[in-house]
């Protein structure tokens, strides 16, 4: 975070500062002396400008212009000897305060992958400046633009974007250490340090803490809610993006039946939004979503778990029900034994027009060149990465004055192969998110699904949240809203709206019970 101005910085001064640090000048008498000082200066000045800059800006946000310091920087990841194996990137925002005693809230933000930086949430949602898409998420023609995003959630509480190891400008020291920041728990260890040391160097352990993750990021929040707890750092709260904590519910692997049942509601929203259910499932969305769910819960549910044990009559009759509800034909439900994994749903479903579907977002559809292939590109990510990549890279340099020649990954390059330390099982964060919950009552969470979501569709996330054990008083703590958007909700307008309107509730709320 930046500090405001007459505040001391914890960080290396730079030349994007208003300020320049108070240091023992060098005697007139002395021109060397004064040459050295000046070439250390220049030195010193050119191995910090990459390290931290420190700017101040304006925006509207809700109506109000709000006047915010911008930070853009570099952390260590400082092992127990003290040791740094690797630099993690951020992009934090104070704004001015009206009340010193009154600390502001502080979110912590992350996206997924693994392997994604935190821009998709950065300028696609949260931050004071937005990369301007067409009103319907779709991307514009190029050149890109930014433009003050007015539902930034800064007069809510301070932003902390944060790249890890191997997204973003963020790498490992040496390159034979990059492999142990690649993990699960390495990656949340990693962050758990970045979050310890930032609230230390920005004295902002007394602020009211938030974590925010989408995709993966909202796996890595629930396992770094527990390590934080464990280390002394109780959350407020958290907001869950387009949650995934239960790898088993998007896995279409041998014997597991489990992800068919729950990407169906998503599959018949999907068709829903391409008019190719019949024309009684057209009319209403939500009266069409609850029958899929009650179906997909109940007769499907049953009809995967008798397999082969189905007679004749009753496989025809799930056939028809399973095309019903996903637009697809009879003869292809039959062709894949009542299983339609994600991967053949996005290419069949349009194959009549020669077009897929998106799977982070299912309303996006681009040409299928080769149809015969067994998997494709996805039309979100070739919608939404040239608009952030060429808007990020200008907007770092031009207006947070951060200087850096390396590549900054947004999306994947910057992590080689990924260890889910899950031998013979699937990776589960939800367990941990369930000790945090019995470790810190006090703790709320907001989940966000979208119900055009082939990625992480939203009655997984109904599913795993349904099956964390938690008592009813525990339970009360999780609000869970659905929007008729995508895994990256943020990019249609409408939702970005509501999703702004909802956050700044859930956080009011939440801070209820931190008012003394």
């Amino acid at each position: 975070m930046a500090l405001l101005a007459g505040a001391v910085s914890p960080y290396p001064v730079t030349a994007a500062q208003t300020h320049v640090a108070a240091e023992k000048k060098p005697s007139a008498d002395k021109p060397e002396e004064q040459a050295t000082a000046a070439t250390a200066a220049t030195a010193a000045t050119a191995a910090t400008a990459a390290k931290t800059t420190i700017t101040r800006h304006q925006a509207r946000i809700g109506g109000k212009v709000i006047a915010y310091t911008a930070t853009a920087g570099k952390l260590p990841v400082l092992n127990d000897a003290g040791d740094t194996e690797a630099e993690i990137f951020y992009v934090a925002y104070s704004a001015e305060k009206g009340d010193p005693a009154k600390p502001r809230p502080l979110l912590f933000i992350f996206n997924g992958g693994p392997g994604a930086a935190s821009i998709w949430l950065h300028l696609g949602a949260v931050g004071p400046r937005r990369v301007e898409m067409l009103p319907d998420g779709n991307m514009p023609a190029p050149p890109f633009r930014l433009v003050d995003n007015a539902y930034s959630w800064l007069d809510q509480a301070d932003l902390v974007f944060v790249d890890p190891v191997g997204t973003g400008y963020s790498r490992a020291t040496k390159p034979e250490l990059a492999k142990n920041f690649a993990t699960v728990r390495g990656d949340i260890e990693s962050l758990g340090r970045f979050i310890r040391l930032y609230l230390t160097r920005s004295e902002r352990w007394s602020s009211p803490l938030f974590l925010v993750g989408e995709s993966y990021g909202s796996f890595r929040s629930a396992g770094l809610s527990e390590y934080l707890i464990d280390h002394g750092v109780a959350l407020n709260g958290m907001i869950l993006v387009s949650f995934i904590l239960n790898l088993q519910t998007v896995s279409f692997d041998y014997g597991n039946d489990l992800p068919y049942q729950l990407f169906l509601p998503s599959y018949t929203a999907t068709a829903w939004y391409h008019k190719k259910l019949a024309p009684d499932l057209q009319v209403d969305l939500d009266r069409t979503l609850a029958a899929a769910e009650e179906w997909a819960a109940t007769e499907y549910q049953v009809a995967l778990n008798r397999g082969d044990r189905l007679s004749a009559e009753e496989r025809r009759g799930v056939v028809e029900k399973l095309a019903r509800f996903t637009g697809l034909s009879a003869s292809f439900v039959e062709s894949r034994n009542l299983r339609i994994d994600s991967r053949g749903f996005v290419r069949e479903l349009l194959s009549d027009r020669g077009r897929m579907v998106g799977f982070m977002d299912s309303r996006y559809s681009a040409a299928n060149l080769d149809p015969g292939a067994a998997r494709g590109f996805d039309p979100t990510v070739t919608t939404i990465r040239p608009p952030f990549t060429a808007t990020f890279n200008r907007y770092v340099r031009e207006e947070l004055g951060f200087q850096s020649d390396l590549e900054y990954f947004t999306l994947g390059g910057g992590i080689e192969r990924w260890d889910w330390e899950a031998k013979n099982s699937y990776a589960d964060t939800s367990e941990n998110l369930g000790q945090t919950l019995a470790k810190n009552p006090y703790m709320k969470i907001f989940v966000a699904s979208g119900c055009f979501d082939l990625a992480t569709p939203h009655a997984a996330t109904d599913y795993t949240i349904a099956h964390m054990g938690l008592p009813p008083a525990l339970r009360k703590n999780v609000t869970v809203r659905r929007y008729r958007s995508g895994h990256m909700m943020y990019l249609e307008s409408e939702a970005l709206v509501q999703l702004k309107q909802d956050v700044a509730g859930f956080i009011v709320e939440t801070l209820k019970e931190h008012v003394r």
